[in-house]
């Protein structure tokens, strides 16, 4: 078992001694000394940091740490560290594509290259990732809906493939956008970018339970994707060996079952001509009558309305998703980029 860290003397010493002078006005608590060699590094409101003014009347204020004697400026850590662009620029800059404006044309309207749009979007990205790490976690929900959405990427780089595979790559399989959200608080838990396939499902299904409370079990809903139940029985499942019921004979062999507590249901579409012609609900895992349970709390029947409904808000504010758009990415990564600045 390890030991719980502790301060060192040094430390315990200065932070309980009080001060005789008057106060400092500014506040430090928030921040703390990010140098290697620091003893004080990753320790809050412990007081070693002193404001120290703006360095070359620039607008972020300087800190010095009274441990190691280094300074640092109270961006250290973020989008704007190391910028010489206004604020407000990469703040509307990042608005702008927020709402679905393309990389270049929120280049042209701003005047600034397109490389440096990237980079910003790249970046704060970055920082809006672990912004959702931190936060969706330990959540406690009753229901959750998913489902995916067609995304098409440029399939053909310079000099990669050819002209022949990249058409054929764009009918085989274009890129989907997985999406799972709690209907209720309307929450997006979970969105990646993937192809349509098994181990995709899988690594949604992951993704949820890594953010949900230990032994928190939802009520699922999707479409008639069959490779959901496939992803839900993997990660929301048990093994059991059924009882013998013949006196001879072979053992019957283990059984990878469902946990009692899951409920799961698929709302299959029937199309003709590219029209919905009919809808039916299947209980896939558990009894109807505990899944209705849950839904007449809310006044709702099985359905995937809202996270179909997201799906719009996605194509509507993610350039890269729409129907008929030339702001298509150049592949995954650009288009994760853009989806956690959606969802953040």
């Amino acid at each position: 078992m390890s030991e719980i860290p502790r301060l060192p003397e040094r430390r315990l010493r200065y932070h309980q001694t009080p001060c005789p002078r008057r106060p400092r006005e500014i506040d430090t608590s928030l921040h703390f000394c990010p140098h290697a060699g620091c003893e004080y590094r990753g320790w809050l409101g412990l007081g070693n940091l002193r404001a120290n003014g703006h360095p070359s009347g620039g607008p972020w204020r300087q800190f010095h740490c009274t441990s190691c004697q280094g300074y640092f400026l109270e961006t250290h850590g973020t989008l704007f560290h190391g910028k010489q662009a206004a604020v407000e620029l990469i703040v509307w800059v990042l608005a702008c594509l927020a709402e679905r404006l393309g990389i270049r044309a929120t280049a042209r309207v701003f005047e600034v290259a397109p490389n440096t749009v990237l980079q910003w979007l790249v970046e704060a990205a970055e920082q809006l990732r672990a912004f959702s790490t931190y936060f969706l976690c330990d959540l406690h929900l009753e229901q959750l809906q998913l489902d995916e959405v067609y995304a098409v990427l440029r399939a053909r780089k310079a000099g990669e493939i050819s002209n022949e595979e990249a058409i054929k790559r764009l009918e085989r399989s274009p890129y989907w956008v997985w999406t799972a959200m709690d209907p209720q608080s309307k929450l997006l838990v979970v969105v990646d970018v993937g192809s349509r396939t098994l181990a995709m499902a899988q690594r949604v299904v992951h993704q949820v339970t890594e953010v949900v409370a230990p032994g928190c079990v939802p009520l699922f809903l999707t479409d008639g994707l069959k490779d959901y139940a496939t992803a839900l029985l993997t990660h929301f499942g048990q093994w059991m060996h059924p009882e013998r019921r013949q006196e001879r004979g072979p053992m019957p062999k283990a059984r990878w079952i469902p946990l009692p507590e899951l409920l799961y249901a698929q709302v299959v579409k029937s199309y003709r001509r590219r029209r919905i012609v009919g809808v039916t609900h299947r209980v896939v895992f558990g009894t109807r009558l505990a899944i209705e349970q849950i839904l007449t709390r809310c006044g709702w029947t099985i359905n995937t309305a809202f996270v179909e409904r997201l799906n719009l808000d996605i194509r509507q504010r993610v350039a890269a998703t729409g129907r008929r758009v030339n702001t298509l990415c150049q592949g995954e990564a650009g288009l994760r980029d853009q989806l956690v600045l959606f969802q953040v």
